[in-house]
């Protein structure tokens, strides 16, 4: 005899499978889907602020590297007038004026050389006509000889780093 609540190993419907031992017929539940895409993304986006943060900060440091390497290289240049200069204070003065201003001159001219060989450029203002973008008048003149507004002696030479203002040039500047 047979008993009922057995289940028939030929029976196939629904009910007579034990829903534990049912194959998975949905691949995963939607909201369990989305959570791992949202966690996915999430650790897609939170790598890549890393990675974006490393990046800012590597350029940060190779820029201040880069100017502090520029820093040294003027400064190593200077100090090679600095050098001319100190040779030039331990010569006797027995030689005489002249030779002393030779080699002050020639100092000069090196400082000169350097300072063109890195961009910077004196302008001429005696002449022109005050600007007050690169002239800086510490001295107001009446001056019948001159135009109004005039710059009739420069005091302070003014320089220029390519096309940026380095140094406004101080000048004297006629006024009616």
């Amino acid at each position: 005899m047979t008993d009922k609540h057995a289940p028939d190993p030929a029976d196939t419907s629904p009910a007579a499978t034990d829903p534990s031992e049912a194959p998975e017929t949905a691949a995963t539940d939607p909201v369990d889907e989305i959570r791992r895409e949202r966690d996915e993304y999430h650790d897609r986006w939170m790598r890549k602020t890393a990675e974006f943060d490393n990046y800012r900060k590597r350029i940060e440091r190779e820029r201040r590297e880069q100017s502090d390497q520029a820093v040294v290289n003027v400064l190593q240049d200077v100090l090679l007038i600095v050098d001319d200069f100190d040779r030039a204070l331990t010569v006797e003065a027995g030689g005489g004026a002249d030779a002393y201003r030779k080699g002050v001159e020639l100092i000069y001219q090196k400082l000169t050389d350097l300072l063109r060989k890195r961009g910077v450029k004196a302008f001429e203002s005696l002449g022109a006509d005050f600007d007050p973008n690169i002239h800086q008048a510490v001295v107001h003149e009446s001056s019948p000889a001159h135009r109004e507004g005039e710059v009739i002696a420069e005091l302070q030479k003014g320089y220029m780093l390519g096309d940026r203002l380095l140094r406004p040039a101080m000048v004297k500047v006629a006024k009616a």
